[in-house]
């Protein structure tokens, strides 16, 4: 594609960055134990990459004992851990706020979170993305529209309201909530930041402002591999799009940085740290 850009972060290998990847997925529940994996020219074939790469991802994640592979049979996950309930209980309910780019990993990042707490988990695209599409259409846009004005000033406002409120309903409940989100907007005002803190502080729940880091090359091979229509345009304008964001943003208040870059460390590892950091205050 045109002004793609590159293909995979220059800090790891192709082999590393596929590895992680189906990492991930495993830590967040994607790709669930016993699961039999696709055959390797067709993991070739979705990234894109040499069924050799291929082959070697794979040997590094059978030497984790992540994946087994079995005579005539094919590659299989191994995460048994995946059937143990885990169930975090705090003083008080705990409202975490993730937000980051598109293919920054921010809903996997949640989604490692629920499985190591047991905390309900609110995506924005799980939750509204069915009757964004519809309302789209009833405008005479496309589904996968998500830069035109009738969108940003009509439809986008609504989603993180049902967002917000469904955070809001957990929260009243007396549960903890992981929200994941672009947040894009949000996060930069300064006022929407601090009137969900004095809305989780009238509920006795405490706020944490979660923002994930991805460099351009690993959010692209993200955003590459997963093939949602919405992505279309910024594939095809990569550039143009690296341009019109800013990579380096950070919260304006207090907040935990997530690195999920291909250099980075592990994701399920920086989930258990900050999940222990977020206990031990409490």
């Amino acid at each position: 594609m045109a002004g793609e850009g590159p293909r995979a972060a220059r800090k790891e290998s192709l082999r590393q960055q596929v590895a992680r990847n189906i990492r991930n997925q495993i830590a967040a529940g994607v790709l669930r134990d016993g699961q039999a994996l696709p055959s390797t020219r067709e993991l070739a074939q979705q990234w894109d990459v040499s069924v050799f790469t291929i082959s070697e991802a794979m040997q590094d994640l059978i030497d984790e004992g992540v994946v087994i592979s079995k005579s005539r049979a094919g590659r299989f996950v191994h995460a048994p851990d995946q059937i143990r309930h885990h169930e975090v209980r705090t003083n008080a309910p705990r409202v975490l706020l993730i937000g980051g780019y598109a293919g920054s990993g921010k809903t996997e990042l949640g989604r490692v979170i629920a499985r190591e707490t047991g905390w309900p988990m609110l995506d924005k695209d799980t939750l509204t993305r069915p009757v964004v599409e519809a309302a789209l259409e009833l405008l005479g846009l496309s589904p996968n529209d998500r830069e035109s004005e009738s969108y940003l000033s009509d439809v986008r406002p609504r989603e993180y309201e049902a967002l917000i409120n469904a955070m809001t309903e957990n929260v009243q409940c007396g549960n903890s909530a992981i929200v994941t989100a672009p947040f894009i907007k949000e996060f930069r005002d300064v006022a929407w930041l601090n009137r969900i803190q004095a809305s989780c502080d009238d509920m006795k729940a405490v706020v944490t402002v979660i923002w994930v880091y991805c460099d351009p090359s690993t959010m692209n091979t993200y955003i590459r591999h997963r093939g949602a229509a919405r992505d279309a345009s910024k594939l095809e304008n990569w550039s143009n799009y690296l341009e019109a964001i800013d990579v380096d943003f950070r919260p304006p208040v207090s907040h935990v940085v997530i690195d999920n870059s291909a250099s980075g460390i592990p994701l399920q590892e920086q989930a258990r740290k900050l999940v222990a950091d977020l206990i031990g205050k409490d």
